[in-house]
């Protein structure tokens, strides 16, 4: 799963920090130790960065093609791609490449010249081998998540030395090497070990366990279900490269502060204002400013300023499964977006700032120029994708067969309209809350459903709404909208993968996609053809957008500086340690005593 965590509008900052010390222990404040636990090297606390996030996946699933692996729990820290991406630097930084260019005009050929020093932390040195393995692997194996990708543009990878890599396409593919190869947020690829994984019968079957050779600067030395601890291996290829100094973080320790991502946030928040955790999860505005004026300590991404954030790249919808009735009706699901009053959400939530959205991707530089486009502009004004008018709403029902019961919701056939929205507490009881009551409002079978099962009710496609976020483009529109590409439409009583929920299928659609996927974004055509693919995803509702989303990620400052900030880029990346690029935001720090 992927998700973008805040916490939950009712938690509250303590008025003012306790004098009691930081804890010295370099294993998880508070957590109980097992008696096969293995001693661990002492490390000072000025020396460690103990991190607060919820901890779910099996332990010892470190294998980046096992099923149920995420990176998004330290497992970041292990594996690296050939080059990341830093959106707020707009830069590439490459890693285990030291290149990745086309070598053809027409975007059919990429060649990859991997760095000399790259090596696993058994010493074996990264190879051409490693590349074309992962690669091979993702374009044969249907349950990785970029089987898809490689099976849509990979023609054959080729391998002329030890260090470069050619790959061939059927096709033009020229955002491939930005959206596949290139780690940030939560996409893209790591490199994996051919000489480990080729000696497995079931590379998703293989855990990997503690000992699986990695290429990142931390071995994970530690895994119960209290936390996690990784140390810093003096052998990481990387510094001997150039690529960065020696990280001055010799251990991190993840807390697994429980439940799902975004629960438990009292406690948790409590613990970083007595300097026991260097960062969690992102806050909500409120908690965020009573945090900064409870530990003169704790800075954000904007210091002690509004917004505590940055844009982040997951705005939210309310999904729904469009082969389901009653959602199979465009006339369903363009009703419940015009009984939702965004700028009342803006101004009751967000103290007025304009942060619901009518668009499925984050207005970064290019994406707002696309948006703000002549073909966009005059797209918008046909469709209103933010309009709220529930006179509309009332009469698109109506036309689709429904009358009000006599407790004042939508029914036919004896059925109400399942409105409940799944989501999660810790990040979503504020909007949610918000949204039930606007719809209850306009008629709909409306209310939260925020436990354990939640997600599992977006991935199966049961009747409802899901909260939840398009984790996708970055510079230009295409990723969005391929979220909603036939081919990704899981049918009934299947899973849908990779958080496309809303199994939306239309050849339309697909047609317009396939002719953008190889152009350019620079190219007047995809422009033309991505306002097209829009318009559709206004036209047929095909989700309904509701808010972009900011990360306030609190940063203790007591024993680390140089977090990524506003006024502090560090490496340009996102601050986030959960995400793709975590690996950059710790090996980054700075001690501050």
């Amino acid at each position: 799963m992927i998700l973008s965590a805040c916490a939950s509008p009712a938690t509250t900052a303590p008025t003012s920090a306790p004098a009691t010390s930081a804890p010295q222990a370099t294993t998880a404040p508070g957590a109980t130790t097992a008696p096969d636990t293995p001693v661990l090297a002492e490390v000072p606390r000025e020396q460690t960065v103990i991190l607060g996030w919820s901890i779910t996946s099996a332990i010892g699933t470190t294998n980046p093609w096992a099923t149920g692996y995420t990176h998004q729990e330290g497992n970041a820290f292990m594996w690296e791609p050939l080059m990341y991406f830093a959106i707020f630097a707009d830069k590439e930084i490459p890693w285990l490449a030291d290149s990745m260019e086309y070598t053809k005009d027409d975007f059919t050929e990429l060649t990859i010249k991997l760095n000399a020093d790259a090596a696993w932390s058994d010493g074996t040195p990264v190879t051409s081998r490693d590349v074309k393995f992962t690669f091979d692997g993702q374009l044969s194996n249907d349950k990785l998540p970029y089987h898809a990708a490689f099976e849509q543009f990979v023609e054959s990878v080729a391998t002329p030395d030890d260090k470069t890599v050619v790959v061939t396409f059927k096709i033009p593919a020229p955002r491939f090497a930005f959206e596949v190869l290139m780690l940030k947020f939560d996409t893209g690829i790591p490199i994996v070990p051919a000489h480990v994984l080729e000696k497995e019968a079931d590379v998703n079957a293989f855990a990997g366990g503690l000992d699986m050779p990695h290429s990142g600067p931390y071995n994970l030395v530690l895994w119960d279900a209290n936390q996690k601890i990784y140390d810093l291996r003096e052998d990481w290829w990387a510094v001997k490269a150039g690529r960065i100094a020696t990280p001055a973080v010799k251990r991190i320790v993840m807390v697994n502060i429980g439940g799902q991502v975004g629960q438990n946030m009292d406690i948790v928040i409590q613990r970083l204002v007595n300097n026991e955790f260097d960062a969690i999860l992102d806050v909500r505005s409120g908690v965020a400013k009573q945090i900064l004026e409870s530990n003169d300590k704790v800075t954000t991404h904007t210091g002690n300023n509004p917004p505590y954030g940055y844009l982040d790249w997951w705005p939210n919808s309310l999904w729904m499964n469009t082969q389901i009735e009653p959602f199979n009706d465009v006339r369903v699901r363009r009703a419940i977006s015009l009984a939702i009053d965004r700028d009342t959400i803006d101004e009751i939530i967000y103290d007025g700032a304009q942060v619901t959205t009518i668009y499925p991707f984050p207005l970064y530089p290019g994406l707002q120029k696309f948006v703000d486009s002549p073909a966009v502009k005059a797209l918008e004004e046909q469709y209103q994708p933010r309009k709220f008018d529930l006179e509309e709403s009332a009469a698109l029902m109506t036309e689709a067969g429904f009358t009000k019961n006599s407790d004042g919701l939508w029914e036919k056939n004896g059925a109400t309209v399942p409105a409940v929205i799944n989501g999660f507490e810790g990040i979503h009881a504020d909007i949610v809350a918000v949204l039930v009551e606007m719809l209850r409002a306009a008629g709909f079978d409306s209310s939260t459903d925020f436990s354990s099962e939640a997600y599992n009710n977006m991935a199966n496609g049961v009747p409802g709404l899901y909260m939840f976020g398009h984790g996708a483009s970055l510079k230009d529109p295409y990723a969005a909208l391929e979220l909603f590409h036939g081919r990704f439409s899981a049918s009934i009583g299947t899973t849908a993968g990779n958080n496309r929920f809303s199994r939306y299928s239309n050849p339309e659609y697909d047609a317009i996609l396939d002719q953008m996927a190889p152009l350019s974004s620079e190219d007047p055509k995809f422009q033309e053809l991505a306002a097209q693919a829009l318009g559709i995803y206004w036209r047929d509702q095909i989700d309904v957008p509701i808010i972009q989303w900011l990360h306030r990620i609190p940063y203790n400052q007591t024993y680390w500086t140089n977090w990524p900030t506003e006024t502090n880029l560090a490496m340009g990346t996102n601050g986030a340690f959960w995400a793709h690029t975590g690996l950059l935001v710790i090996t980054s720090l700075k001690p501050a005593q």
